[in-house]
């Protein structure tokens, strides 16, 4: 009879014990189905950044706060090699601390970590100790996680989270701040060309306006604000006839009033760069494509109706860089623009070079003696 019974107990010792375990996996199935759905939640978020109409560094300050607040990381920085030093692109840290947290790649612990691309964990055993590349501070961190990062096999710069409790990160899975990491090196993958454009955006000598990549950055920003926009390209079809058959200073001097007499008449809400050579754009930020066409009805007639000369101290100038006396030819110069508008909607989110190369096409195609507004 004790025997039955116990075997009745061992019985259901084992089936408790088998339960347990099976109710374990399931948790642990449940706690990693959670976690991929947090990191996808956290990728989308990261994407939203990308997409955020910001310049590369708001961009990046951005995903770092992302990931301080949905992981619960008390210090994240995010430390960049910009070709000539290291910079630190985004941190929560107190600027104080900045110079040493720029300058880990010296330490013999990270240098290591940096030739193996592996994570280094620095701790310490109690909050009296200090970590060991800490100079000046003392009681912040406790802990920490280097992580270098890598774009297509070249080194970067480093991630490094902290903490202010001493083995805080003992349990966490690497694999999933791996997965993260990944997720910091594609973000600053996808904004190198952005950053790329925003350093070459320079003015245009004659007109003050800035180049066509002024719209893929800051000029973008205001496009942004809106759902919907009017984009307008125009060409002055004649300047290449007014350089031919008067001078080239005349045909800048036709270049700068155009580009001033516009700048005069939009609003600064609207942004206007000078695309390439005679070729200009205007992007209406949140304007539809009927008023546009209206308002730029009256901007054509007006810039056509313009009769454009050098003034005497201009032909004096020209003279002088010619070496020519022959200054009553200049006198009789007048130059009368034409010009030729196309005009097409542009999205939110969608692609504005794709709007631009569609308009540059057709204008370049157009007929030379077209002068017209044309909406495509």
């Amino acid at each position: 009879m004790i025997i039955a019974v116990v075997a009745i107990l061992v019985l259901i010792v084992l089936g408790l014990i088998i339960y347990n375990i099976s109710i374990h996996k399931k948790i642990q199935k449940f706690k990693n189905m959670n976690q991929r759905i947090n990191n996808l939640y956290v990728v989308q978020d990261f994407m939203n950044a990308i997409g955020e109409s910001s310049t590369v560094e708001e961009k990046i300050h951005k995903i770092n706060d992302i990931l301080i607040e949905r992981y619960e990381i008390k210090y994240s920085t995010i430390v960049v090699f910009n070709g000539a030093e290291y910079e630190i692109k985004a941190s929560n840290v107190n600027q104080k601390h900045w110079e040493a947290l720029k300058s880990l790649q010296n330490i013999d612990m990270f240098k290591d970590s940096i030739q193996q691309a592996t994570p280094k964990y620095v701790t310490v055993n109690n909050k009296n100790e200090r970590l060991p590349y800490q100079q000046m501070e003392f009681g912040r961190a406790k802990s920490a996680i280097f992580f270098p990062l890598y774009i297509d096999n070249v080194y970067i710069g480093y991630w490094i989270i902290e903490s202010g409790t001493p083995h805080d990160f003992d349990n966490v899975d690497i694999t999933v701040l791996e997965v993260i990491k990944e997720n910091i090196v594609s973000v600053l993958k996808t904004v190198v060309h952005q950053k790329t454009i925003e350093t070459i955006v320079r003015k245009d000598l004659f007109t003050g306006l800035y180049s066509e990549e002024y719209l893929y950055g800051e000029g973008k920003q205001k496009i942004d604000q809106y759902t919907k926009s009017t984009i307008c390209m125009f060409k002055i079809t004649n300047i290449q006839e007014i350089n031919k058959k008067y001078c080239r200073e005349l045909g800048n001097k036709v270049i700068t009033q155009i580009s001033e007499y516009i700048k005069q008449n939009i609003s600064q809400e609207y942004v206007f760069v000078r695309y390439m050579g005679p070729k200009f754009v205007i992007a209406f930020s949140g304007a539809e494509e009927s008023g546009t066409a209206d308002f730029l009805n009256v901007i054509k007639d007006k810039i056509e109706m313009m009769q454009i000369s050098l003034t005497q101290e201009e032909i004096e100038e020209l003279k002088l860089q010619t070496n020519t006396q022959q200054i009553d030819d200049y006198k009789k110069m007048t130059a009368v623009p034409k010009l030729n508008f196309v005009i097409s909607s542009y999205y939110k989110g969608t692609g504005l070079e794709e709007v631009l190369k569609k308009l540059e096409e057709y204008i370049d195609n157009a007929d030379i003696n077209e002068s017209d507004i044309t909406n495509i």
